[in-house]
């Protein structure tokens, strides 16, 4: 998959108004269902049984809610693919989000309470109880149905190994542990690393499989806790490692980690070399939102000279994710371009927003997206391709 800056999304996309209620058993107003019709016809998605089901404006049955997810689906990759991306994805139409969802279909967890994440996003902190085991891989018919009405090839992305441990309590690995002494830190060590291995092994491999064998060529490993404890990275490395496996020279792998301290990361990553073919940073948010190319105009950009040493396709974060600013095409076409004069080839460096955009409306999201594709347009005509 190798295209000079070719442009992807990285995970996620607010979901709208009129999918969300239906799920959650909230009434739908007039207001709603415009939203979809104005949707519908731009994004030139057929919303006749869409609006026809959103009409009952309550009291949804299971298959009229799953019709719903089907359009919100739809409209998102249209999205995308109206925005000119080369490869996209729903934006997790289909999840709750990236921890709960999948955490609910493994084996040997037990949630406790709803915990912040960012801003005014929370999720469902679980811990590992009992041995875990994977109920069925999880992501499978999503990637069926995305794949179905995709006209641009389809990526999908896994919350990796090492955050799902991070981010859940462990009552089964350490329960017989005691504190307070050398030896018990250093159990606690190792009860760590067999918590991320057998997530690697147990959970994390076997989506991946299926994914493969379903058709899926394009696979994303998320990992944002990666670097949250500086001293267990080599632990997410060999996580990382066992869950792709013997899969590496089968599918594309990209590695997406974000808003961290990413110095850490080296040197222990070169041992993702051939494992993980793109590793996607978030840059923008760390930038100015001034047009040009030199290191003071593209404060945000400084880990890329240590990145680029190593083999990997740079994933460069050009948009951000946190604001309603929308980035002219120019100053994204800057930021690829300092880039581009460090890692040299244009077929090692991708584009992609920072993260997701769930906490953008789909109104700014589009604008956008649509900007960065142009940037990146006139990068390409810049450099002669």
């Amino acid at each position: 998959m190798r295209k000079p800056l070719l442009t992807h999304e990285i995970g996620s996309l607010a979901k709208p108004n009129w999918r969300v209620k239906a799920i959650t058993g909230r009434f739908l107003t007039d207001k709603d269902l415009e939203e979809a019709k104005r949707w519908g016809e731009f994004l030139q998605v057929e919303t006749e049984e869409l609006l026809s089901i959103l009409s009952k404006r309550t009291d949804f049955t299971p298959q009229e809610k799953d019709r719903i997810v089907y359009y919100s689906s739809m409209m998102a990759v249209r999205l995308l693919e109206k925005a000119g991306l080369d490869v996209v994805y729903d934006g997790e139409q289909h999840r709750v989000e990236m921890y709960e969802y999948p955490i609910k279909r493994i084996e040997g967890f037990k949630f406790y309470g709803h915990v912040r994440s960012f801003d005014n996003k929370y999720y469902r902190k679980a811990a590992l109880t009992g041995p875990m085991k994977l109920r069925h891989p999880y992501h499978v018919e999503e990637f069926r149905r995305i794949n179905s009405f995709a006209k641009k090839p389809v990526k999908i992305p896994l919350t990796g190994a090492y955050t799902l441990v991070d981010w859940s309590f462990d009552e089964y690995y350490m329960k017989d542990i005691e504190i307070g002494t050398r030896r018990g830190l250093e159990k606690r060590r190792e009860a760590r690393r067999r918590f991320v291995m057998d997530m690697a092994k147990e959970v994390i491999y076997p989506n991946l499989k299926a994914l493969y064998e379903e058709g899926a060529r394009i696979l994303q490993i998320d990992e944002p806790a990666a670097t949250t404890k500086p001293a267990e990275v080599p632990d997410f490395v060999r996580g990382t490692v066992e869950s792709v496996g013997d899969l590496k020279d089968k599918v594309f792998f990209a590695m997406h980690i974000c808003f961290s301290d990413y110095s850490v990361l080296f040197p222990h990553i070169e041992g993702l070399q051939g494992v993980i073919h793109e590793m996607h940073f978030e840059y923008a948010n760390r930038d100015t939102k001034e047009k040009g190319r030199t290191p003071e105009k593209r404060v945000g950009y400084g880990i890329l000279k240590a990145l680029a040493k190593y083999d990997f396709i740079v994933g460069l974060g050009v948009i951000d994710v946190h604001t309603d600013f929308v980035e002219p095409p120019e100053l994204v076409r800057d930021r690829i371009l300092y880039a581009l004069d460090i890692v040299k080839d244009p077929s090692r460096l991708y584009v992609a927003p920072d993260c997701g955009l769930r906490t953008r409306t789909w109104d700014v999201a589009f604008a956008k997206l649509r900007n960065m594709v142009e940037g990146r347009n006139l990068a390409l005509r810049e450099i002669g391709l």
